[in-house]
């Protein structure tokens, strides 16, 4: 049999991938030398990811009445013809916003996009959200809000062409290893290429650099201007591309003009020093790549830190070129698939949106549906319908491909909700998940092993993932699951798919004359030429495709004046700071080996012998003050729910902050839920949740604790109790 090439299903580097036949009916996977992004390197999730692919599956359609009842096995027509009723009689009754959709960014595209004509165009409701939401909203709104397109404009050549890489809100090291891998070989081989990591915690990412600005968790705009200060202080600015590209420069320098120094030194809990090193650095290079990800996202100013950031990229002019830009590293395999899909509740495929009436007329009537068909009113998020279910106004909650019984804030709000909801369809790969004790119905899909599709990664690059194995059981691929759905609510000819490929032809369709064009590309030709970035039009010469490295090579942007916005933001700092009852910062991240909330991971013995079990970072100051040794059992309560962790004591994290990893739900560890203390508070603009940090307190479990935080002693202070 020959090599099947397809791409690593775990984080949105998007490495390439050959798998073969093994000598033991199973399949070996090694890296793609030829896919341009990973260029034959993978990380221990990719290495193994063929462990667990057969593991612990759901293999048939199961149903119950009741959520205390028992499962019992269902056949195809049962299940699907439940799901249906239960549609329709929504739709007759209260109308099709009591429906909801929940995603994830583990999609293929044809899976989002198949969901999006379902629930957007023929069912009418916008309620279609994925776990995007929890990961990379923040970026999408930043983008669009400053460019006027989402879509990062940089690619990954930029990672060994840069003066200058500039981390934020990113343990790069640990949650996208081979961009770093790229990243930390150049810088190593360059000695004039600086590194800045800004992180709470001296992570791998932080050991790396040249410059590690430990900064408390939430001061990241209180930082950004103050680079922002000494850049015009220096005059080290781009006048013409100033002047010429973009506009609101003078209110960002009303507005960067209090954040002196000293002002922003003292907030951030850095020395002055440690500021004008990192705006010397900006200084100095021509060409600065700045990379985040979730802990810039995943913030209440989630919108406002993403454009402070860019918002530095255009007062220096550094953007549109070899080896600079702002460059979000995506959380997700497809998330940027799902993003061009419309994956969203306020999105419509090919970057258009659910307000523009414009936008609504022109997918209605590719769609084939009557004027009005699609709702103006943008649909609930991820946590909005968490809010539906309590209130009763969600009256079926359909969950494919992600678990949010771990990876939602506010976890024991959350599982109250989903225990609430009258009719839960879930649909899924594996079982026993978190989420499956939850469901009405269970679905069985296959997953990325068994399935043929496309994927686009966080440098816009588009591979056709390849299935390789044989489905087990009675999986079915999710697009087709949602396509047959439509079919039995009489939308026959809205889902006429013979497979994937139809699908992904038609959906290309939609994105001629967007920013995110992909005409030129279909399977076949996927398959012939192999990985391609957008955009990629239709009948464009191959040389273009060079050109389709960098988005703004013009300078230019897809703004009605053509120019980029300035954004003009004072820092609010965390929706929940500590106080004399709750004295810490919890901040939370994933570890190495695992990823996500280990459905796949934690099936795979090599990763669960690389990370045992979870644990909480201290730094010895704190552990100290609470008489807390290496290895103690702490127990770590927010307003809204505790976990129970072994302490890790290290100075590799600020003082006043803890750290835990978000992996671990209760099918693999007891009572570690990092998100059973995390908040729901989110990002006005793109309503992504501050899942980044939250106050708790801390107790040695089993001991009591007599130590005095400033004028606070735990030993006299009552526990408050969550309502």
């Amino acid at each position: 049999m020959e090599t099947i090439k397809t791409l690593c299903p775990y984080c949105g580097v998007g490495c390439g991938l050959e798998v073969l036949p093994d000598k033991n009916q199973g399949w070996k996977v090694r890296g793609d030398r030829n896919h341009p992004s990973s260029q034959g390197m993978v990380c221990v999730k990719g290495a193994t990811v063929a462990e667990s692919i057969r593991t612990e599956r759901l293999l048939y359609p199961m149903m119950r009445d009741t959520l205390d009842g028992p499962f019992r096995r269902a056949s195809w027509d049962e299940a699907l013809d439940a799901i249906a009723d239960r549609i329709q009689a929504i739709r007759c009754t209260t109308g099709p916003d009591g429906i909801c959709v929940y995603g994830s960014g583990q999609f293929i595209t044809e899976d989002y996009y198949v969901a999006q004509k379902l629930v957007k165009g023929c069912l009418g409701t916008n309620n279609f959200d994925a776990n995007s939401r929890l990961c990379m909203s923040s970026a999408v709104s930043g983008y669009v809000q400053s460019f006027g397109a989402d879509g990062p404009p940089c690619c990954y050549d930029d990672l060994e062409l840069t003066d200058c890489a500039f981390i934020i809100g990113s343990n790069t090291a640990e949650c996208h290893p081979i961009v770093f891998n790229r990243l930390a070989k150049y810088h190593k081989k360059n000695p004039h290429v600086k590194m800045i990591v800004v992180d709470p915690r001296r992570t791998p990412t932080a050991e790396a650099a040249d410059l590690h600005l430990a900064i408390k968790p939430g001061t990241d705009i209180d930082l950004l201007n103050g680079i922002a200060y000494l850049l015009l202080q220096s005059e080290s600015i781009d006048p013409k591309f100033i002047q010429e590209s973009t506009v609101h420069f003078e209110e960002f320098v009303q507005v960067v003009n209090s954040y002196t120094p000293e002002f922003v030194a003292s907030r951030c809990g850095i020395s002055v020093g440690e500021l004008e090193t990192a705006a010397k650095y900006w200084q100095q290079s021509q060409r600065v790549l700045s990379l985040w990800s979730m802990g810039i996202n995943q913030s209440s100013e989630g919108t406002a830190k993403v454009r402070s950031l860019i918002n530095l990229h255009l007062m220096t002019g550094q953007i549109g070129k070899p080896g600079c830009g702002p460059f979000s590293l995506t959380g997700q395999p497809n998330a940027m698939g799902g993003r061009e899909a419309g994956g969203l509740s306020n999105l419509l495929p090919g970057y258009r949106t659910v307000k523009n009436a414009q936008h609504r007329t022109q997918v209605e009537q590719f769609w084939g549906l009557k004027p009005g068909s699609i709702s103006p009113t943008p649909g609930r998020t991820a946590w909005d319908m968490i809010l539906g279910l309590e209130t009763g106004e969600v009256e079926m909650l359909w969950i494919a491909a992600t678990n949010p019984v771990v990876s939602m804030p506010d976890l024991e709000r959350t599982k109250a909700a989903l225990w609430r909801s009258p009719f839960t369809v879930y649909q899924e790969a594996y079982y026993p998940t978190e989420t499956s004790a939850y469901a009405h119905i269970l679905l069985p899909a296959t997953q990325w092993s068994e399935k043929t599709g496309v994927m686009t990664n966080s440098e816009r690059r588009v591979s056709l993932c390849i299935g390789f194995d044989t489905p087990l059981g009675e999986a079915r691929d999710d697009w087709s699951i949602f396509a047959e759905v439509g079919r039995r609510l009489g939308f026959s000819e809205q889902f006429a798919f013979n497979n994937s490929g139809d699908v992904y032809q038609e959906f290309v369709q939609l994105t001629r004359g967007q920013p995110c064009d992909v005409t030129g590309l279909s399977h076949e030709y996927l398959r012939q030429e192999g990985p391609q970035q957008w955009p990629c039009r239709e009948n464009e010469p191959k040389h273009s495709a060079k050109e389709a490295k960098r988005l703004y090579t013009d300078a230019r942007f897809p703004t009605p004046d053509e120019r980029a916005r300035f954004s003009a933001y004072h820092s609010r700092g965390l929706a929940e700071p500590p106080d004399p009852n709750y004295p810490f910062v919890l901040t939370t991240g994933r570890v190495y080996g695992h990823w996500h909330t280990m459905t796949r991971t934690g099936r795979t013995d090599k990763i669960n012998q690389l990370h045992p079990e979870p644990f909480l970072e201290i730094h010895p100051r704190d552990a100290a003050n609470l008489k807390i040794k290496e290895g103690d059992l702490l127990e770590v309560r927010s307003r809204r729910g505790k976990g129970v962790f072994p302490a890790k004591v290290t100075k590799a994290i600020v003082p006043g902050t803890l750290f835990v990893p978000m992996h671990w739900g209760s099918l693999w560890a007891e009572g570690a839920e990092a998100n059973a203390m995390t908040h729901a508070e989110s990002c006005p603009d793109s309503k992504q949740p501050e899942l980044k940090a939250c106050a708790v307190q801390l107790v040695k479990v089993g001991a009591e604790i007599e130590a005095e935080v400033g004028e606070f002693n735990w030993a006299e202070s009552p526990i408050p109790v969550s309502s």
